[in-house]
């Protein structure tokens, strides 16, 4: 694997979006959508772009993560463990990138089981879950949310840049694409 000045900057990008989209998030909808028992991070969308950019997404959206994390301070658990979450995410998605839907469904889960198996020491989970103990409703509740975010959101988009009309004009201004069907 190579590096270059536009795969840093490419990361760069993923991390500042992954950051921008959360607080645009947190202040037009308000913090239980990006931090809660039922957090909807829109921003978990740009996971699934790893399929296509490859490892400026793995290290934008981890970067992103943690820069989101140290500034909304929950606890350090939080800080450490979602970053760790997304980059396992992204890498899994990465791997898979051939079977693009599978992936994305796929690389939710880490997310839902990483972030719900700590974040219910910081909130209640959801009241329709309270049937279960309060670490399986969080996990629960965590990865319906990314499998929405990342599954479904990130799916969609992905699909939309991986069109010819969207893709080619971008490759011919030197932006690397690692996967195309």
């Amino acid at each position: 694997m190579k590096l270059d000045s536009k795969d840093i900057a490419l990361a760069a990008i993923f991390a500042a979006l992954y950051v921008i989209i959360n607080v645009l998030q947190m202040i037009s909808v308000g913090n239980p959508t990006v931090y809660g028992p039922v957090q909807l991070r829109i921003a978990d969308c740009l996971i699934a772009l790893a399929a296509l950019f490859g490892w400026p997404v793995v290290a934008g959206v981890s970067v992103g993560c943690f820069l989101t994390n140290a500034y909304y301070f929950i606890g350090v658990q939080d800080v450490l463990l979602g970053p760790i979450a997304n980059l396992i995410a992204a890498s899994i998605i990465l791997l898979l990138r051939r079977h693009r839907f599978m992936a994305c469904v796929i690389g939710a889960l880490p997310i839902g089981f990483i972030v719900g198996g700590y974040l219910w020491l910081f909130f209640p989970p959801p009241e329709i879950l309270n049937m279960m103990p309060t670490w399986a409703a969080m996990i629960a509740s965590i990865t319906i949310s990314s499998l929405i975010a990342i599954g479904a959101i990130g799916y969609l988009l992905l699909s939309v840049l991986t069109r010819p009309s969207i893709l080619e004009p971008l490759k011919s201004r030197g932006l690397k694409v690692i996967a195309e069907e």
